[in-house]
């Protein structure tokens, strides 16, 4: 998720402001019919390729799919566009080697959690908050691993996300999508924390909701608690508070997950 080091480009100072502002509490959400009454969709049966911009969004936003697509066989690749190293930037406990690394280990054991132990990223290595940069570069990696397993659905951050590492990404996604027709889902992470129910900055006539079994929707849970870099203090001090306290969490944990199409 990498909140704390988000890039600030020009023009983008209130989306920026947005994500600090204090979020829309989950209960919120949940008092509001519309998003409970979204369509269900049933998930891909082919191959899928997941990215994410930074290990753990794809486990927020997306971890209760691919759990439920481990459990019926289907093959899930994941793109792990960024290490999220710069999730902490003014901290002095630790540095962005060893982040980059505590964040793979973190996300190998959530993917154990929700079925996929042996399923290993590809990582990009883009530089943390620079994914604008480079993405010509990620949408040609997502085209070609799209090809080399014959996706039949791929899944990336939303390009409306409000979050300049999510949102290139998610353009990304949607290039090489372009280029193979190879259908595209997108999955809001930071957007929760930002609108509010009915929000029009949203599609939602484009969303739609993938429920999850309670024994998926446990395994997610098991899988957010493994980002303790994310979701616990480095230490005192505000430089090393959590990017995902329990307010955030509250809405990646709700028995359902939320897709635009």
């Amino acid at each position: 998720m990498s909140a704390a080091n988000r890039p600030v480009a020009t023009g983008r100072q209130a989306a920026a402001d947005a994500i600090d502002a204090p979020g829309t509490p989950e209960s919120e959400w949940a008092a509001w019919p519309p998003l409970a009454g979204l369509p269900a969709v049933p998930l891909p049966t082919g191959p899928v390729v997941v990215v994410a911009a930074h290990p753990d969004d794809e486990v927020l936003g997306f971890g209760g799919a691919m759990a439920e697509l481990a459990a019926a066989g289907t093959e899930v690749h994941l793109v792990s566009v960024t290490d999220g190293e710069g999730s902490h930037p003014r901290s002095a406990q630790i540095d962005h080697a060893r982040m980059a690394r505590v964040r793979e280990a973190e996300l190998l054991s959530a993917l154990a959690e929700l079925g996929l132990p042996d399923l290993r990223p590809t990582r990009l290595r883009v530089p943390d908050t620079q994914v604008h940069r480079y993405e010509t570069a990620v949408a040609d990696a997502i085209a070609g691993l799209v090809r080399e397993v014959g996706a039949a659905q791929c899944v990336a951050p939303w390009t409306g996300d409000l979050h300049s590492d999510h949102e290139a990404a998610g353009r990304a996604a949607a290039a090489a999508c372009a280029a193979s027709g190879t259908p595209l889902w997108l999955y809001p992470v930071w957007m929760w924390h930002w609108a509010r129910p009915g929000d029009p900055r949203v599609p939602w006539a484009t969303a739609a909701r993938l429920p999850m079994a309670a024994g998926t929707l446990a395994g997610k849970h098991r899988a957010v608690r493994c980002f303790t870099s994310q979701t616990v203090p480095l230490a005192a001090g505000e430089e090393n508070a959590p990017i995902l306290p329990p307010d955030e969490l509250a809405h990646h944990t709700r028995p359902f997950e939320v897709v635009l199409r």
